[in-house]
């Protein structure tokens, strides 16, 4: 029987091939381009117009688009808005899904000269019939075959009047990553238009970051047990979200089969295309057993808008002459693409003629019978308006049942939409919408056209989900294959630090911290994780990290358990979880007490903390004895011991000892100020300078990584780490003088015999092997210079592996309740010495901890000197340069005769403010009684002048 279906299926395929090669190549013409023969045309407009219908009749599809597209006809025919009176004709073949029955049911009804063909509703059968439309000119709209490749520039004359699956299927990815999860296995017959969609949802998928695990195809005529075959295995995989995209007239039983399996209850995810609700619209009533296999299923609708267009056409389906049953059935969204179908080619064809367009046929040379051939191609003929009239197509624009029937530069419809449902009880429930303006949303797409588009994350929408197994909760969307082989984890086999993991004889077969840790976390996920170490590498050496990696990413190992460095070119082939130990690269030399120094009382302060200390000592004694000058005769006498006074009361302040009194109010506020800041200054530097001289002190001929770059002494590094390629390829340090060391016990041996015979001047390593190693050396080591890489430990695991995520979260969980701190503890401790070298100058204080002190004090100073300088201006103005030399005369007899009276000098200046306040406040006095006198004199005088005989 198998051999039988084989030779018919041979023929079959030969028979198309055979009638395409007539078609396209017929022999003899080959390569000639010939002339084509015009036949004779009436320039009339015609009175009947002839278009064809291409479709499997017998089909959910074609049981709703015949009836639909009989009806346009009749309503084309009777709307005198259109066409003028011509009428439309319509010729159906059917296709009877067969791409061989297709083919020649499309050439016998290109011999009836069609202007325009309606359909296919199969994309197999669509590129077949559309090389035979290409060659005659006709323009081919079909209303059901959504193959995305349909759309390419090979199909010219291809248009389809329904959503592309291009659109349909990036609904799916949104879908997808709405809901989080990474990969999907999808389900499809293997034809163009399963094999077309299939392979846009994974481009679709990948621009989420998602992907398709596996593609499981089965051929149209398959058997339930080929099927059961194929779901069987697709069980064992890791993936539980299904996309099922097939054909309405045969796709319930992949739900069947998989009702059968189980596949349908807790933890399945089954998305749909828009097969599944096309084939439930066309039932007026589904029986209970179907709508019972289908509870949970997500599935895709065609989205077309509730205009008074649509709810007038359903009002006529249930009564259409042309339907086989009465009723709703048989009614899906492709009757309204095909309703409009025809309504695109009467718009169209009436622009035509308006446009003046001849409708007129001519004969190819190229298609002629030879060799006695029964096919009849001399009889085709070349519709010569075919160009025009698909330009016209294009351009069309009016509003259909369907919506907007409009063109975009690739030949899709805008606006493509569809509605997201959720199958649940005994129907659908909306529970959300896709459109290419805006993605998944709540509420309808037309609503969303006059706003701006807005894709982002946050702006995704949909209404709950009753998932199968009749649950809320949103599935997972993977599980371990249940293919019965436990997860292969690699463990490094180490040397040395045997404390983070090591070979054991118990049952696990290894022991140490980083085991604890990742049997800790996997005990917090919500499912069983069966797994088994698997020891990487000799035991003699330890091994290569980043070989370790490599494999996990190579499908060796699952994941890899360990000390494994988080570093940036591991990141690029697997997937790390969350630290769960901080790391980094840190330098560890040998160190000796410091000796004792005798000017270790200079210490505490930076040298320019010294300077600027000791400026403002004599800054602030300055100021004080400028304030205090004129009126407190501790400050006055000769220059020297002015001078003198100046230094004694600046610095013997330090010790608050100062015996000169201040009796001015602007000398005394600048010195509580200044007071505070030494009080401040003093306690400081007590407290640093008993640091240390108490703190015992380590010193290091080493400094850190910055003097190791510079030196060319030897650098111990542990074997297998990626410390190597950091040093050498981010430091460029020669790989000579790397020395590379296996364990704790030959660090020590390196350290010891120093650089000059034969050892190491310091190790580079990691910050935990480093405090792990130093708790055991008796404080003879320290960590010298910071830390100078970040990094952390975590367990690796392959690409988009979804076991990473939930293992970051069990660690931070871990974290948070303090068992990761005790695990720690367990396994790891440290020395009671300090694991770091004391540094004398991160202990110094500097001039930053203190410029806010100098500044107020320094602003306090400013502002009582400006304050005195006022004062005395203001005296010196009232007291005049006459007064004043008459005064001098009187007092300095001696000096009167070497000075001009009107002359004011710098000295002068000088001299006044040098006097004493209370020798101003007494001339200024005496100035003032004197001028009284001169005035009660002037008005005596004039008063005498007043009362004398004239």
């Amino acid at each position: 029987m198998e051999e039988v279906l084989l030779i018919s299926r041979f023929i079959t395929r030969s028979l198309i091939l055979l009638s395409l090669w007539f078609l396209c190549f017929p022999p003899g013409v080959v390569c000639d381009t010939g002339n084509v023969s015009t036949s004779s045309n009436s320039s009339s407009k015609p009175k009947v117009i002839n278009i064809g219908a291409l479709f499997t009749l017998n089909s959910v599809l074609g049981e709703a688009a015949k009836p639909a597209i009989q009806a346009a006809v009749d309503d084309v025919n009777s709307d005198p808005t259109i066409l003028n009176g011509v009428q439309l004709k319509l010729l159906i073949s059917d296709t009877n899904c067969s791409g061989f029955i297709g083919t020649m049911e499309a050439l016998q009804l290109m011999e009836s000269d069609v202007v325009a063909a309606i359909g296919p509703q199969s994309s197999g059968i669509a590129h077949v019939i559309s090389h035979v439309v290409n060659e005659l000119h006709v323009p081919l709209l079909s209303f059901g075959a959504t193959d995305p490749t349909l759309s390419s520039m090979q199909y010219p004359y291809f248009l389809r009047t329904t959503p592309s699956d291009h659109f349909q299927m990036y609904a799916i990815a949104d879908i997808v990553d709405y809901y989080g999860w990474r990969e999907v296995i999808a389900i499809f017959v293997d034809d163009d238009y399963g094999r077309s969609g299939i392979s846009v949802l994974g481009d679709a998928l990948a621009k989420k970051r998602a992907k398709i695990s596996y593609k499981a195809a089965f051929s149209p005529g398959d058997t339930e047990s080929k099927i059961n075959d194929l779901l069987v295995e697709v069980n064992l995989m890791e993936s539980r979200v299904y996309v099922v995209h097939v054909n309405p007239d045969t796709g319930l039983n992949i739900f069947s089969v998989a009702k059968a399996l189980n596949m349908m209850g807790s933890g399945y995810v089954w998305i749909a295309t828009d097969w599944l609700p096309s084939y439930l619209d066309s039932k007026d009533a589904v029986d209970s057993n179907t709508m019972n296999i289908l509870q949970g299923v997500i599935a895709l609708r065609h989205y077309t808008p509730d205009t008074d267009l649509k709810k007038s056409f359903m009002s006529k389906w249930n009564t259409l002459k042309y339907k086989g049953s009465a009723g709703h059935a048989g009614f899906n969204s492709y009757a309204l693409y095909a309703y409009d179908s025809v309504w695109l080619a009467a718009h169209a064809l009436d622009g035509f003629l308006n446009e003046g367009g001849n409708l007129s046929f001519s004969y190819d040379p190229k298609l002629h019978d030879t060799n006695g051939s029964m096919l009849h191609l001399a009889s085709l003929r070349v519709f010569n308006g075919g160009e025009q009239l698909l330009q016209t197509l294009l351009r069309m624009n009016f509003t259909g049942v369907s919506g907007q029937i409009q063109f975009d530069p690739d030949k899709h419809l805008v606006h493509p939409a569809y509605d997201v449902l959720n199958i649940v009880g005994t129907g659908t429930r909306r529970i959300g919408y896709w459109s290419n303006y805006s993605h998944l949303s709540v509420v309808p797409p037309e609503s969303l056209y006059t706003k701006p588009p807005n894709i982002s994350t946050g702006s995704q929408h949909l209404y709950s989900v009753i998932w199968p197994g009749d649950t809320t909760s949103t599935p997972r969307g993977w599980v371990f294959p249940n293919n019965g082989q436990p997860l292969r984890i690699a463990v490094p086999n180490r040397v040395g630090y045997k404390e983070f993991a090591s070979k054991d004889k118990s049952p696990q077969g290894v022991r140490g911290y980083c085991i604890d840790v990742f049997e800790a976390a996997i005990s917090l996920l919500p499912y069983a994780v069966p797994h088994t170490y698997m020891l990487y590498g000799d035991g003699k050496r330890n091994p290569s990290y980043n070989e370790l990696v490599s494999r996990v990413a190579q499908n060796v190992y699952d994941a890899a358990v360990g000390d494994i460095t988080i570093v940036t070119n591991r990141t690029k082939i697997v997937d790390f979880t969350q630290p769960y130990m901080e790391s980094g690269l840190v330098v560890v030399a040998p160190v000796k007490e410091a000796k004792s120094n005798p000017w270790a009382f200079l210490k505490p302060f930076t040298a320019e903390m010294w300077l600027v200390t000791a400026m403002f000592f004599l800054f602030v004694g300055a100021v004080v004895w400028i304030l205090e000058h004129r009126i407190n005769s501790e400050f006055r006498g000769p220059p020297r011991r002015q001078l003198i006074t100046i230094c004694w009361f600046s610095f013997s302040t330090m010790f608050f000892s100062h015996r000169e009194n201040t009796v001015s109010t602007l000398g005394r506020m600048v010195l509580i100020i200044w007071l505070f800041v030494v009080l401040i200054i003093n306690s400081s530097y007590t407290a640093s300078l008993t640091s240390i001289l108490t703190v015992q002190q380590l010193t290091s001929g080493i400094q850190g990584i910055d003097s190791l770059i510079s030196s060319t002494e030897p650098i111990g590094i542990q074997d297998g780490s990626f410390a190597l390629n950091y040093l050498v390829d981010e430091l460029n340090i020669a790989q000579s003088r790397i020395v590379k060391l296996k364990n704790p016990e030959a660090y020590l041996r390196a350290l010891k015999l120093g650089p000059k015979k034969g050892g190491v001047a310091a190790i580079v390593d990691e910050l935990p092997y480093v405090e792990l190693f130093l708790s055991n050396t008796n404080c003879l080591y320290r960590i010298v210079g910071p830390e100078f890489t970040k990094s952390g430990w975590g367990f690796a695991f392959q690409r988009d592996s979804p076991l990473a995520v939930d293992m970051s979260t069990a660690i931070l969980q871990l974290s948070e309740n303090g068992d990761l701190q005790k695990i720690h503890n367990k396994w790891l401790t440290h020395s009671d010495c300090s694991s770091q070298v004391n540094q004398v100058d991160e202990n110094q204080l500097s001039l930053n901890s203190f410029w806010g002190l100098f500044l107020i004090c320094g602003i306090a100073c400013v502002l009582a000197l400006t304050i005195f300088c006022c004062r005395v201006f203001t005296q010196y103005r009232r007291f005049s340069p006459e007064d004043e030399e008459s005064e001098i005369e009187t007092i300095e007899p001696s000096r009167s005769s070497r000075r001009s009276i009107r002359s004011t000098s710098f000295k002068q200046i000088i001299d006044f403010v040098d006097k004493k306040e209370e020798e101003i406040k007494e001339m200024l006095k005496r100035k003032n009684s004197n001028s009284n006198k001169q005035q009660t004199s002037i008005h005596s005088f004039s008063d005498g002048q007043a009362s004398s005989p004239s």
